[in-house]
Protein backbone atom coordinates (compact mmCIF):
# COMPACT_ATOMS: atom_id res chain seq x y z
CA UNK A 1 0.00 0.00 0.00
CA UNK A 2 2.64 2.56 0.70
CA UNK A 3 4.64 1.65 -2.08
CA UNK A 4 1.77 2.31 -4.69
CA UNK A 5 0.78 5.29 -2.79
CA UNK A 6 4.53 6.40 -3.13
CA UNK A 7 4.39 5.91 -6.83
CA UNK A 8 1.40 7.40 -6.97
CA UNK A 9 3.55 10.27 -5.35
CA UNK A 10 6.03 10.30 -7.43
CA UNK A 11 4.23 10.16 -10.93
CA UNK A 12 1.96 13.07 -9.83
CA UNK A 13 4.98 15.03 -8.82
CA UNK A 14 6.55 14.39 -12.35
CA UNK A 15 3.63 15.15 -14.20
CA UNK A 16 2.99 18.31 -12.62
CA UNK A 17 6.87 19.30 -13.12
CA UNK A 18 6.23 18.23 -17.32
CA UNK A 19 3.20 20.51 -16.90
CA UNK A 20 5.08 23.81 -14.90
CA UNK A 21 7.97 23.09 -17.31
CA UNK A 22 5.73 23.40 -20.11
CA UNK A 23 3.92 26.53 -19.31
CA UNK A 24 6.93 28.38 -18.23
CA UNK A 25 8.02 27.16 -21.54
CA UNK A 26 5.24 29.14 -23.16
CA UNK A 27 5.61 32.19 -21.41
CA UNK A 28 9.03 32.54 -22.14
CA UNK A 29 8.22 31.99 -25.87
CA UNK A 30 5.45 34.60 -25.21
CA UNK A 31 7.86 37.06 -23.99
CA UNK A 32 10.51 36.42 -26.33
CA UNK A 33 7.79 37.14 -28.94
CA UNK A 34 6.52 40.34 -27.62
CA UNK A 35 10.56 42.02 -26.96
CA UNK A 36 10.54 42.74 -29.95
CA UNK A 37 7.34 44.95 -29.87
CA UNK A 38 8.05 46.88 -27.13
CA UNK A 39 12.08 47.20 -27.53
CA UNK A 40 10.92 48.90 -31.19
CA UNK A 41 11.69 52.49 -31.42
CA UNK A 42 9.62 54.32 -33.99
CA UNK A 43 11.72 57.50 -35.46
CA UNK A 44 9.60 58.13 -38.35
CA UNK A 45 7.08 61.45 -37.52
CA UNK A 46 6.07 64.50 -39.08
CA UNK A 47 5.34 64.89 -43.04
CA UNK A 48 7.61 66.49 -45.95
CA UNK A 49 6.46 68.85 -48.68
CA UNK A 50 7.62 67.07 -51.63
CA UNK A 51 7.84 70.13 -53.71
CA UNK A 52 11.38 70.99 -51.12
CA UNK A 53 12.81 68.32 -53.78
CA UNK A 54 10.76 68.69 -56.28
CA UNK A 55 13.98 68.59 -58.84
CA UNK A 56 15.40 64.97 -57.74
CA UNK A 57 11.68 63.94 -57.88
CA UNK A 58 11.96 64.82 -61.41
CA UNK A 59 15.29 62.91 -61.82
CA UNK A 60 14.06 59.42 -59.86
CA UNK A 61 10.85 59.74 -58.18
CA UNK A 62 11.14 56.71 -56.47
CA UNK A 63 14.58 56.80 -55.39
CA UNK A 64 14.16 60.55 -53.77
CA UNK A 65 10.66 58.86 -51.93
CA UNK A 66 13.37 55.79 -50.57
CA UNK A 67 15.79 59.25 -48.99
CA UNK A 68 12.34 60.77 -47.40
CA UNK A 69 11.38 57.69 -45.87
CA UNK A 70 15.25 56.99 -44.77
CA UNK A 71 15.39 60.88 -43.74
CA UNK A 72 12.40 59.63 -40.81
CA UNK A 73 9.22 61.35 -42.40
CA UNK A 74 6.07 58.99 -41.86
CA UNK A 75 3.87 61.29 -44.37
CA UNK A 76 4.16 63.39 -47.54
CA UNK A 77 2.51 66.17 -49.48
CA UNK A 78 2.58 65.86 -53.61
CA UNK A 79 3.24 68.69 -55.67
CA UNK A 80 3.72 66.49 -58.74
CA UNK A 81 0.31 65.98 -60.72
CA UNK A 82 0.48 66.06 -64.50
CA UNK A 83 -1.70 64.63 -67.45
CA UNK A 84 -3.52 62.06 -64.39
CA UNK A 85 -0.24 60.54 -62.88
CA UNK A 86 1.59 61.61 -59.62
CA UNK A 87 5.54 61.91 -60.29
CA UNK A 88 4.80 59.94 -63.63
CA UNK A 89 2.93 56.76 -61.61
CA UNK A 90 -1.11 56.13 -61.92
CA UNK A 91 -2.51 56.94 -58.78
CA UNK A 92 -2.82 52.77 -57.88
CA UNK A 93 1.52 52.81 -58.76
CA UNK A 94 1.91 56.14 -56.53
CA UNK A 95 -0.30 54.76 -53.37
CA UNK A 96 1.36 51.04 -53.80
CA UNK A 97 5.04 52.41 -53.54
CA UNK A 98 4.56 55.05 -50.88
CA UNK A 99 2.53 51.51 -48.93
CA UNK A 100 5.76 49.92 -49.56
CA UNK A 101 8.24 52.29 -47.68
CA UNK A 102 5.49 53.22 -44.94
CA UNK A 103 4.81 56.50 -46.56
CA UNK A 104 1.43 57.74 -46.03
CA UNK A 105 -0.33 60.13 -49.00
CA UNK A 106 -2.16 63.05 -46.64
CA UNK A 107 -1.97 65.83 -48.95
CA UNK A 108 -1.17 66.72 -52.89
CA UNK A 109 -1.09 70.65 -53.86
CA UNK A 110 -3.19 71.12 -57.07
CA UNK A 111 -1.97 74.07 -58.68
CA UNK A 112 -3.88 73.60 -61.97
CA UNK A 113 -7.39 72.75 -61.07
CA UNK A 114 -10.26 74.12 -62.39
CA UNK A 115 -13.97 74.11 -62.26
CA UNK A 116 -14.41 71.92 -65.48
CA UNK A 117 -10.95 69.36 -64.60
CA UNK A 118 -11.70 69.11 -60.46
CA UNK A 119 -13.98 66.00 -60.66
CA UNK A 120 -11.76 63.85 -62.58
CA UNK A 121 -8.47 65.54 -60.66
CA UNK A 122 -10.13 64.84 -57.44
CA UNK A 123 -11.19 61.12 -58.63
CA UNK A 124 -7.42 60.47 -59.09
CA UNK A 125 -6.18 62.26 -55.95
CA UNK A 126 -8.51 59.76 -54.22
CA UNK A 127 -7.28 56.72 -56.06
CA UNK A 128 -3.89 58.01 -54.65
CA UNK A 129 -4.71 57.55 -51.28
CA UNK A 130 -4.87 61.14 -50.04
CA UNK A 131 -7.28 62.96 -47.69
CA UNK A 132 -6.50 66.50 -48.46
CA UNK A 133 -6.50 68.73 -51.75
CA UNK A 134 -4.56 71.55 -51.48
CA UNK A 135 -5.26 74.63 -53.81
CA UNK A 136 -1.58 76.11 -53.17
CA UNK A 137 -1.98 79.49 -55.15
CA UNK A 138 -5.54 81.21 -56.47
CA UNK A 139 -6.45 79.16 -59.52
CA UNK A 140 -7.66 79.78 -62.95
CA UNK A 141 -5.44 82.27 -63.56
CA UNK A 142 -6.11 84.40 -60.94
CA UNK A 143 -1.81 83.95 -59.72
CA UNK A 144 0.24 86.59 -60.71
CA UNK A 145 4.17 86.64 -60.02
CA UNK A 146 6.40 89.52 -61.03
CA UNK A 147 9.91 88.16 -62.42
CA UNK A 148 11.53 92.08 -61.59
CA UNK A 149 10.70 92.64 -57.76
CA UNK A 150 9.92 88.58 -57.04
CA UNK A 151 6.38 89.42 -55.51
CA UNK A 152 3.65 87.35 -55.01
CA UNK A 153 -0.30 88.48 -56.21
CA UNK A 154 -3.36 88.05 -57.39
CA UNK A 155 -5.97 88.92 -60.18
CA UNK A 156 -9.57 89.52 -59.21
CA UNK A 157 -11.03 90.09 -55.59
CA UNK A 158 -11.38 88.18 -52.35
CA UNK A 159 -15.32 87.61 -53.53
CA UNK A 160 -14.22 85.91 -56.48
CA UNK A 161 -11.71 83.88 -55.27
CA UNK A 162 -14.16 82.95 -52.42
CA UNK A 163 -16.74 81.96 -55.22
CA UNK A 164 -14.69 79.98 -56.47
CA UNK A 165 -13.06 77.92 -53.80
CA UNK A 166 -16.55 77.22 -52.07
CA UNK A 167 -17.05 75.80 -55.37
CA UNK A 168 -14.31 72.90 -55.62
CA UNK A 169 -14.84 72.65 -52.09
CA UNK A 170 -18.08 71.09 -52.22
CA UNK A 171 -16.44 69.17 -55.13
CA UNK A 172 -13.76 67.82 -52.94
CA UNK A 173 -16.50 67.00 -50.00
CA UNK A 174 -18.19 65.16 -52.78
CA UNK A 175 -15.18 63.19 -53.88
CA UNK A 176 -14.20 62.25 -50.24
CA UNK A 177 -12.01 64.83 -49.63
CA UNK A 178 -11.55 68.07 -47.81
CA UNK A 179 -9.90 71.47 -49.43
CA UNK A 180 -8.06 73.69 -48.18
CA UNK A 181 -6.64 76.49 -49.35
CA UNK A 182 -2.58 77.58 -49.00
CA UNK A 183 -1.27 80.72 -48.10
CA UNK A 184 1.44 82.99 -49.14
CA UNK A 185 2.57 86.67 -47.81
CA UNK A 186 0.20 88.66 -50.01
CA UNK A 187 -3.00 87.36 -48.93
CA UNK A 188 -2.54 89.13 -45.46
CA UNK A 189 -2.13 92.55 -47.12
CA UNK A 190 -4.46 94.49 -47.80
CA UNK A 191 -5.72 94.74 -51.31
CA UNK A 192 -6.66 98.44 -52.87
CA UNK A 193 -9.89 97.94 -51.21
CA UNK A 194 -8.79 97.38 -47.75
CA UNK A 195 -9.66 93.95 -47.58
CA UNK A 196 -7.00 91.54 -46.06
CA UNK A 197 -7.83 88.06 -48.43
CA UNK A 198 -7.19 86.03 -45.65
CA UNK A 199 -9.66 87.08 -43.68
CA UNK A 200 -12.14 87.66 -46.51
CA UNK A 201 -11.51 83.80 -46.50
CA UNK A 202 -11.82 82.58 -43.18
CA UNK A 203 -14.97 85.13 -42.96
CA UNK A 204 -16.61 83.70 -46.22
CA UNK A 205 -15.76 80.25 -47.13
CA UNK A 206 -17.61 77.77 -45.46
CA UNK A 207 -15.83 75.35 -42.95
CA UNK A 208 -17.84 72.39 -43.84
CA UNK A 209 -16.16 72.35 -47.31
CA UNK A 210 -12.74 74.61 -46.82
CA UNK A 211 -10.23 75.15 -44.50
CA UNK A 212 -6.70 76.34 -44.49
CA UNK A 213 -3.02 75.74 -44.79
CA UNK A 214 -1.12 77.67 -42.76
CA UNK A 215 2.68 78.01 -44.12
CA UNK A 216 4.57 79.43 -41.04
CA UNK A 217 7.26 80.63 -43.17
CA UNK A 218 5.03 83.14 -45.35
CA UNK A 219 2.64 84.35 -42.41
CA UNK A 220 6.01 85.57 -40.82
CA UNK A 221 7.38 87.13 -43.91
CA UNK A 222 4.09 88.83 -43.97
CA UNK A 223 4.16 90.27 -40.58
CA UNK A 224 1.10 88.60 -39.19
CA UNK A 225 0.96 86.68 -35.96
CA UNK A 226 -0.16 82.80 -36.48
CA UNK A 227 -1.40 82.69 -33.19
CA UNK A 228 -3.73 85.29 -33.49
CA UNK A 229 -5.14 83.72 -36.36
CA UNK A 230 -5.77 80.58 -34.46
CA UNK A 231 -7.24 82.17 -31.62
CA UNK A 232 -9.50 84.40 -33.88
CA UNK A 233 -10.47 81.83 -36.52
CA UNK A 234 -9.74 78.26 -34.31
CA UNK A 235 -10.11 75.24 -35.71
CA UNK A 236 -9.57 76.33 -39.59
CA UNK A 237 -5.98 75.14 -40.01
CA UNK A 238 -5.82 71.28 -40.88
CA UNK A 239 -2.46 71.26 -42.47
CA UNK A 240 1.10 73.65 -41.18
CA UNK A 241 3.81 74.28 -43.80
CA UNK A 242 6.91 74.30 -41.06
CA UNK A 243 9.43 76.45 -42.62
CA UNK A 244 12.01 78.24 -40.98
CA UNK A 245 13.75 81.86 -41.92
CA UNK A 246 16.83 83.26 -41.67
CA UNK A 247 18.35 86.30 -40.96
CA UNK A 248 18.10 87.42 -44.26
CA UNK A 249 14.65 86.53 -44.72
CA UNK A 250 15.37 83.67 -46.85
CA UNK A 251 14.14 79.47 -46.37
CA UNK A 252 16.12 77.59 -44.00
CA UNK A 253 16.18 74.37 -42.23
CA UNK A 254 13.81 74.36 -39.78
CA UNK A 255 15.71 74.82 -36.41
CA UNK A 256 18.57 77.14 -38.48
CA UNK A 257 16.80 80.37 -38.70
CA UNK A 258 14.64 82.59 -36.40
CA UNK A 259 10.97 81.56 -36.10
CA UNK A 260 9.90 80.01 -32.75
CA UNK A 261 7.84 77.13 -33.45
CA UNK A 262 7.52 75.88 -29.88
CA UNK A 263 4.97 78.48 -29.21
CA UNK A 264 3.11 77.55 -31.97
CA UNK A 265 3.16 73.74 -31.46
CA UNK A 266 2.26 74.35 -27.81
CA UNK A 267 -1.20 75.95 -29.92
CA UNK A 268 -1.75 73.07 -32.31
CA UNK A 269 -4.95 72.29 -31.18
CA UNK A 270 -6.62 75.43 -30.92
CA UNK A 271 -5.23 75.68 -34.53
CA UNK A 272 -7.35 72.75 -35.85
CA UNK A 273 -3.58 71.06 -36.90
CA UNK A 274 -3.75 67.57 -37.80
CA UNK A 275 -0.54 67.19 -39.95
CA UNK A 276 2.41 69.27 -40.50
CA UNK A 277 5.15 69.35 -43.42
CA UNK A 278 8.15 70.76 -43.10
CA UNK A 279 8.80 72.41 -46.52
CA UNK A 280 11.81 74.57 -48.26
CA UNK A 281 11.15 76.35 -51.66
CA UNK A 282 14.90 76.89 -52.26
CA UNK A 283 17.83 76.17 -50.16
CA UNK A 284 21.20 78.41 -50.13
CA UNK A 285 24.81 78.52 -49.90
CA UNK A 286 25.48 75.11 -51.34
CA UNK A 287 23.08 73.18 -49.57
CA UNK A 288 21.38 69.97 -51.24
CA UNK A 289 17.35 70.21 -51.08
CA UNK A 290 18.19 66.05 -49.62
CA UNK A 291 20.38 67.62 -46.87
CA UNK A 292 18.37 70.12 -45.92
CA UNK A 293 15.01 67.71 -45.36
CA UNK A 294 17.77 65.54 -43.22
CA UNK A 295 18.40 68.44 -40.92
CA UNK A 296 14.71 70.37 -40.92
CA UNK A 297 14.05 66.48 -39.87
CA UNK A 298 16.32 66.49 -36.61
CA UNK A 299 15.25 70.79 -36.28
CA UNK A 300 11.78 69.22 -35.46
CA UNK A 301 13.38 68.19 -31.84
CA UNK A 302 13.88 71.22 -30.83
CA UNK A 303 10.58 72.43 -30.48
CA UNK A 304 8.83 69.38 -29.50
CA UNK A 305 7.29 67.94 -32.36
CA UNK A 306 6.14 64.82 -32.68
Amino acid sequence: MKTSLVKYMLALFIGVSIISCKENAKKAEEQVDAEPETEVSNEDYGGLALYTVREDMGKNAKSTLQSVADAGYAYIEAAGYEEGKFYGMSPEEFKNYLAELSLTPVSTHQGAVTLENAEQMMKDVKDAGFEYFVIPVPPMGMFKFDPETRTLGMTGSPQDLADIINELGKKADEAGLQLLYHNHDFEFMKDANGIVPIDYLLENCDPKYVNFQMDLYWVTKAGADPLAYFEKYPGRFKIWHVKDMDDQGRFAPVGEGQIDFKKIWDKRDQSGMKFYMVEQDMTFDGMEALDAIEISHEGLKKFGFE
